[in-house]
C-alpha cells in the first residue's frame, strides 16, 4: 500500500533515514531546526500558501519526501514563473518518486507557475543542488548528500540537469600553516589600515551583521543570488553563536568598516549522525565528546567588498583562518558549492590546494 501525505512532519523527517538505511552517509539537520524552517516563522515565507511538503509511505513507512515552495524575492529578480522543490529524498522506487514530484508539480501549477527547479533547501544561499558524483564522500554541514539513484529518478521523471557546481575539501597539515601571503605582505596590509575585528561571544551579533553586509555586496552579481534581509539572515543563523568556534572565523575591517569576512563553523555532521539529529537525553554527553575531538570545519561563507577585492583581503583572511584552524586541532575544512561559471572562485579554491568533494547540478522541469 502506497500513500501520499501533505504536511506530515513526522513522516517527512523520517523518510530519508528509512529510504537510505542506517549505513548511508546521509545526515539530517536537527529535527527542531527543520521544523522551524518549514513554518511561517521562517521570514522566507509570507504565509502558509508559499510552501508545503509531502511524504510518501509504503506499508506505513515513510520512504520519500519533497518540499515545494515559492521564493518571492528570487522570482522578482530572476524568474517570475519558477517554483522550487527541495529536500527531495527518496528510495530507489520510481512509483514513489512519481507521486512526490507529481504532487510538487501540481502544487506549482495551481499557483500559475511553469517551471520547477531544485534542490533548494530552501534558497541558493543554503543547501542547493543534487549530488551527481562523489557519492562516496561524507558531506560537511551545509552540504547536500544523496545516493546515486536520486539524480537517476529525477531524469526518469523528465527533469533536466543544468547549472553544474562543485563542493571542495582542503586537508590541513599538522605542520606549519600554508603561507598564503608572505609575512612582509601580510604586515604591510595591516599597516595600511586593515585589521581583524574581534569575534567573541559578546561581539558575535555585530560580526554576523558585518558578514551579511559583505555577503550582499560581494555576491550581488552572482547567478541566482538574492540579497538577504537582516530578518532572514539572523533567522538562519539563530543558533550559530552557540556552535561557532570564534578562533576560526575572520572579519576584516578597514578604518573601522567591514570589508571582508570568512565565516567558518565546526562541522556538526559527525555529532548529528551520532544522535540521529534529535535531541535526546544522551545528546549532552555526545556533544561534549564531539567538542573534545572535532577535526572538521566548514566555511559557510566568504566574501570581500567589491572595491577591496584586489587588495589581498581574501588571502589575508584565508591564511589567518588556516593557521588558527591548525592550531585549534582541525585537520580538514570543507566549502559550500561553487558554480562552474564562477571561474575566479574556482581558480582561487584550486590554488589553495583544495580538492573536489561532490559534483552537483540543479534539476528543472517545465510544467505543461
Amino acid at each position: 500500500m502506497i500513500e501520499l501525505s501533505e504536511r506530515d512532519f513526522s513522516g517527512f523527517f523520517d523518510a530519508p533515514f528509512n529510504a537510505y538505511g542506517a549505513h548511508s552517509l546521509y545526515v539530517s539537520p536537527m529535527k527542531s531546526d527543520l521544523a522551524r524552517f518549514l513554518s511561517v516563522k521562517n521570514p522566507l515565507f509570507q504565509s502558509d500558501a508559499d510552501f508545503t511538503y509531502f511524504a510518501v509511505k509504503r506499508n506505513g513507512k515513510a520512504i520519500g519526501r519533497v518540499t515545494a515552495h515559492i521564493h518571492a524575492a528570487s522570482n522578482a529578480l530572476h524568474d517570475p514563473k519558477q517554483a522550487y522543490f527541495g529536500f527531495f529524498d527518496c528510495a530507489d522506487d520510481p512509483e514513489v518518486a512519481a507521486m512526490l514530484l507529481g504532487a510538487a508539480e501540481a502544487w506549482a501549477k495551481a499557483k500559475g507557475l511553469t517551471r520547477l527547479t531544485g534542490n533548494f533547501n530552501l534558497t541558493a544561499m543554503q543547501q542547493s543542488g543534487v549530488v551527481t558524483n562523489g557519492f562516496e564522500h561524507a558531506a560537511y554541514t551545509d552540504q547536500i548528500w544523496n545516493p546515486p539513484h536520486v539524480p537517476k529518478l529525477l531524469k526518469q521523471m523528465g527533469y533536466q540537469s543544468h547549472f553544474p557546481m562543485t563542493t571542495f575539501q582542503l586537508f590541513l597539515t599538522q605542520q606549519d600553516a600554508p603561507q598564503v601571503l608572505p609575512d612582509e605582505t601580510r604586515q604591510a596590509i595591516l599597516d595600511d589600515g586593515f585589521s581583524f575585528a574581534p569575534i567573541t561571544r559578546r561581539t558575535i551579533d555585530a560580526r554576523l551583521e558585518d558578514a551579511r553586509t559583505i555577503l550582499n555586496h560581494s555576491f550581488k552579481d552572482n547567478p541566482m543570488f538574492v540579497p538577504v534581509s537582516a530578518e532572514e539572515f539572523h533567522f538562519q543563523a539563530k543558533d550559530m553563536k552557540w556552535i561557532m568556534d570564534p578562533r576560526i572565523s575572520k572579519v576584516v575591517h578597514y578604518e573601522g568598516k567591514p570589508v571582508g569576512a570568512v565565516i567558518a563553523i565546526p562541522d556538526l555532521n559527525p555529532l548529528l549522525a551520532k544522535i540521529g539529529s534529535r535531541f535526546k537525553l544522551s545528546a549532552p554527553y555526545h556533544y561534549l565528546r564531539y567538542r573534545a575531538h572535532r577535526t572538521r570545519a566548514v566555511v559557510i561563507f566568504q566574501g570581500v567588498m567589491p572595491e577591496f577585492q584586489r587588495r589581498s583581503v581574501n588571502p589575508l583572511m584565508l591564511g589567518e583562518m588556516a593557521k588558527d584552524m591548525i592550531a585549534a586541532g582541525y585537520r580538514s575544512v570543507g566549502g559550500t558549492w561553487i558554480a562552474d561559471e564562477n571561474t575566479a572562485s574556482l581558480r582561487q579554491t584550486e590554488k589553495s590546494g583544495a580538492k573536489a568533494l561532490h559534483r552537483l547540478h540543479l534539476f528543472s522541469k517545465y510544467l505543461a
